[in-house]
């Protein structure tokens, strides 16, 4: 069953809103101040962002509220002007959020030190979309996605 199908289940209206998380992470080195780095390189956080940002239709929206989604306000700041429309639009982002992570804000991350030399660094992203869009949209959600949705008895993760 699908995640869609799943969520179907729970007789949601279509303004509820759904959570997506995701987060992996990787060992570092901490003394060259490369962890963020190197957790990009070696984690598939932000391309699977990418990948369920591209697709079309789908209304994803920052946790942190607003009315504008995320690629609306890409849009909007200039970021995706350079893109050339070849099909390429999952890469392009992907790109643009390694090269510009600092300043979009779509990624945290958090850094476990162990000792003075190596340390674990989590990769974490966070979605909004509204039910309704996905049952419209039916966007492929990769396995590693943390689903949750509000209800009338509580915050209920979906598997």
């Amino acid at each position: 069953m699908s995640m869609i199908e799943k969520l179907g289940t729970l007789n949601l209206s279509d303004g509820d809103i759904v959570n997506f998380t995701l987060s992996e992470g990787t060992d570092v080195f901490v003394h060259n101040e490369e962890e963020v780095e190197t957790a990009l390189y070696n984690t598939d956080v932000v391309e699977t962002l990418c990948n369920f940002l591209s697709e079309t239709g789908l209304r994803a929206y920052t946790p942190w509220g607003g009315d504008v989604t995320i690629l609306e306000s890409l849009r909007d700041d200039g970021h995706l002007d350079d893109y050339e429309r070849d099909f390429t639009f999952p890469e392009y982002l992907t790109s643009l959020i390694n090269e510009n992570f600092y300043d979009l804000e779509l990624v945290d991350y958090s850094i476990e030190k162990y000792d003075y030399k190596r340390g674990f660094c989590t990769l974490t992203t966070e979605v909004n979309v509204p039910y309704g869009n996905l049952k419209e949209v039916r966007p492929y959600i990769s396995n590693g996605w943390t689903v949750k949705v509000k209800t009338p008895a509580g915050t209920l993760t979906v598997e």
